[in-house]
């Protein structure tokens, strides 16, 4: 259930289609589902705007398509799962309808929505092997109601390359730049844009990047105004935020 759910419901109320207590029935019922080894938080869309979503790392096939299904039944039409493996994927998709993106270990039940976000979210990255966490953010933003644009392979070892999007960079509304090695792009990009800037470190690198720990710290002490950081690959977690600015006004 999510906010849309509950202004139908109210709407139902005014128009003398539903009594009070058949509403209340209806808003109370299955505030969480419980399946034995997970429960199921049917209200997160109505709190938070949007539904939960699935965290495919650590589950198993077979926990993951039981979940999927419950939530597919319940009525939402795209549910996001992340950290996706291709063979969980193989088994979800013989019984449920999946759409599975390989690159970003992104699997999505149902279909993409209409985007309802107020502007252009870029996604970008300093290199090509920063591209599995930009296709989570990006694939995150997108089943989240958001038109992306992808600017790959733009990093500062050939700034040319990040000059010739200005125009994308300037009009976007939220920018997400994805880098490891130094993670120097998101001191690029928000010295460029009016927007805010969404880091994400990557762990991409040679040893003293160590994991991705040097492209945190310099993403954290960029000085660039407006530029914030989520965890190192933490895709989604990017994509999300760039989707409530996105809707916010």
């Amino acid at each position: 259930m999510d906010q849309k759910d509950v202004r139908h419901i109210l709407q139902r109320v005014k128009d003398g289609d539903c009594t009070v207590d058949q509403a209340v029935l209806e808003l109370k019922l299955e505030p969480f589902r419980d399946l034995g080894f997970a429960k199921i938080d049917g209200h997160r869309g109505l709190r938070q705007g949007v539904a939960e979503v699935i965290y495919g790392a650590g589950k198993t096939p077979e926990q993951i398509r039981e979940i999927a299904a419950s939530m597919w039944g319940a009525g939402e039409t795209a549910v996001l799962i992340t950290r996706m493996a291709s063979q969980a994927a193989e088994i979800v998709g013989k019984t449920l309808p999946l759409c599975y993106y390989e690159m970003g270990q992104v699997g999505i039940v149902g279909s993409m929505p209409e985007p309802t976000g107020l502007g252009n979210i870029v996604v970008a990255t300093g290199g090509t092997s920063d591209m599995p966490v930009a296709e989570e953010a990006a694939l995150t933003a997108e089943v989240l109601g958001n038109r992306v644009i992808r600017l790959y392979d733009v990093g500062v070892a050939g700034l040319h390359r990040t000059l010739s999007h200005l125009e994308e960079i300037m009009s976007a509304r939220v920018i997400v730049a994805i880098a490891g090695m130094e993670g120097a792009l998101a001191s690029v990009i928000g010295g460029l844009a009016d927007c805010p800037v969404i880091a994400v470190p990557t762990s991409v690198g040679y040893g003293a990047s160590f994991g991705g720990l040097s492209a945190l710290l310099s993403m954290l002490n960029s000085c660039a105004s407006g530029v914030s950081v989520v965890n190192i690959d933490n895709g989604f977690g990017a994509g999300y935020l760039a989707s409530m600015i996105n809707h916010i006004g």
